[in-house]
């Protein structure tokens, strides 16, 4: 739609663990602007889904990656589109579920609630995007999707760590 104006907002990611933190809070003010200066509702789920996907997608880059990482967050009709790009050319795979594991779950719970999920190659490593629905789905399907066979998953976020004084 060529009328629509781009609502969008890139950041480098360089430098230790505190990019993470970086990361979530540049998504919440870039959602906080969307709604104020843009009118467009965004639901206390889809900005707390948000920054875990962030924080995840992030904490994945950084882990895996050697150098820089580029989230880019961008609406699109009623979904935020969650863009991380890495040096690493390996696409991430979904390890089957296993509650007996410690940790490496991110990827699931990123597929888990977003209402979209995709990994491409670029030519200098990979870009991950993650789409979340801004409203609230009126059915109550917290990923903007059908009920599938097994049960949704429900995330609720109020404070990370590194976010503590």
């Amino acid at each position: 739609m060529p009328d629509v104006p781009q609502i969008q907002d890139t950041v480098a990611l360089d430098g230790d663990g505190h990019v993470i933190a970086e990361a979530r809070h540049r998504a919440v003010d870039f959602l906080t602007r969307v709604q104020a200066e843009h009118g467009l509702p965004v639901s206390a789920r889809a900005m707390d889904l948000t920054q875990l996907v962030v924080s995840e997608l992030v904490t994945n880059a950084r882990k895996y990656a050697p150098g820089p990482v580029l989230m880019e967050l961008r609406i699109i009709g009623a979904v935020v589109e969650v863009v991380v790009w890495d040096s690493d050319p390996v696409l991430p795979v979904a390890r089957a579920s296993d509650a007996g594991r410690v940790g490496q779950h991110g990827l699931e719970i990123v597929m888990a609630v977003a209402q979209g999920f995709e990994a491409q190659r670029e030519p200098v490593g990979k870009r991950i995007t993650a789409r979340i629905a801004l409203p609230d789905d009126p059915g109550g399907d917290i990923t903007g999707r059908r009920p599938q066979q097994q049960p949704a998953l429900t995330v609720g976020l109020t404070a990370f760590p590194d976010d503590l004084p």
